[in-house]
């Protein structure tokens, strides 16, 4: 599996029109992703898959020369449902076709029914005919980072959780990773950000921006739960060595915030039994980490004034040939999740194929 910050070839979306996720009819989410789509469009071709009601909708908002297909799913959040590609230097671009449970199941799960989530990766594989390879277990994109030369990290709190494949051990996740993505090494954090609807998804919380360089979520605030969870993560990475026997080195990437859900917000969101409940006052899960890294730019989530500006010098400093481009994600932060949430890329695949 190559890292997000390899080459890509495009990258695949969804569209958002689930009432129970976001409010008002997801008008307002839409245009959050067309402002996401518009700007990864700047570095590669973006594909954005719309269930037929909402093709033409779809069609009209997004920029002519952004991709919209028909490709039918029960929610927009492509990074989870979507597949997660891997390359081989003689054959070329393939895909790893995780099982796929709405981050749960009926244990905990955030919506039911899952069916058109779980045929997205084959209709690609179709689409772009390549290889899928059916894994056997449950895993959502968003619970895995890598640095594209043999290391994995991800989090307990998620990859073990037992409403994903009950009885699994780190040593059986190892081998199942090892076999599918390639790697050789897993770093495993305790848990992802405080009160992530994911179970703890790693790609709120830290990601590899560089071999042997990760990006870390951090509050510097000793009342807020998530104090203790970025030091926990950042004793694991400060002790740890990736595949190649490197030691990594830590980037602090301020937390915004804390941010929840505000009574206008939470009233213009329907009330499904089988979906999950967004209430007033419920904290979300907002974090910078959850931004995408495009070919030339990395496209990073606006969402709270007063720290802002400082995530972003972060992220320049971090990528200093991409440009830097924010956008305002507080509508996609509403619906459990942010940009890294909604796309997926897929790696430029070898030119030796023969």
């Amino acid at each position: 599996m190559p890292a997000e910050f390899a080459a890509h070839d495009a990258c695949w979306m969804l569209w958002p029109q689930r009432p129970d996720t976001w409010r008002l009819g997801a008008k307002p989410a839409q245009q959050a992703f067309v402002d996401v789509a518009t700007a990864v469009s700047e570095s590669e071709t973006v594909i954005v898959g719309v269930n037929d009601d909402q093709y033409e909708n779809a069609r009209y908002q997004l920029p002519d020369h952004i991709r919209v297909v028909e490709l039918s799913s029960n929610d927009a959040w492509m990074r989870d449902v979507g597949p997660t590609f891997v390359t081989h230097p003689q054959h070329g671009l393939a895909m790893i076709d995780w099982e796929f449970n709405a981050w749960g199941g009926l244990k905990g799960g955030l919506y039911f029914p899952w069916d058109k989530d779980r045929r997205i990766r084959t209709k690609i594989a179709e689409m772009l005919g390549v290889p899928r390879f059916e894994a056997g277990v449950v895993l959502e994109g968003g619970a895995i980072h890598v640095d594209g030369e043999g290391t994995l990290i991800t989090t307990e709190e998620c990859l073990l959780n037992p409403n994903r494949n009950p009885g699994m051990s780190r040593t059986d996740m190892e081998r199942i990773l090892s076999a599918q993505l390639g790697i050789d090494k897993v770093i495993w954090l305790p848990r992802g950000c405080y009160l992530d609807e994911t179970d703890g998804h790693v790609d709120n919380l830290c990601c590899f921006v560089a071999p042997a360089e990760v990006a870390l979520s951090w509050c510097d605030d000793s009342s807020d739960p998530q104090y203790v969870i970025c030091r926990e993560a950042l004793e694991v990475l400060e002790k740890a060595s990736d595949a190649r026997g490197r030691r990594l080195n830590v980037h602090r990437l301020p937390q915004p915030g804390p941010l929840y859900i505000g009574e206008d917000e939470s009233s213009g969101i329907d009330r499904l039994s089988s979906s999950h409940p967004r209430q007033p006052g419920d904290r979300m899960a907002a974090s910078y980490i959850n931004f995408y890294i495009g070919n030339s730019v990395v496209v990073m989530p606006l969402l709270d004034p007063a720290h802002d500006d400082e995530a972003r010098e972060v992220i320049q400093r971090l990528f200093p040939e991409r440009r830097i481009i924010g956008v305002n994600a507080r509508e996609i932060l509403l619906g459990g999740g942010n940009i890294h949430c909604i796309t997926q890329q897929q790696p430029r695949a070898p030119l030796n194929v023969g």
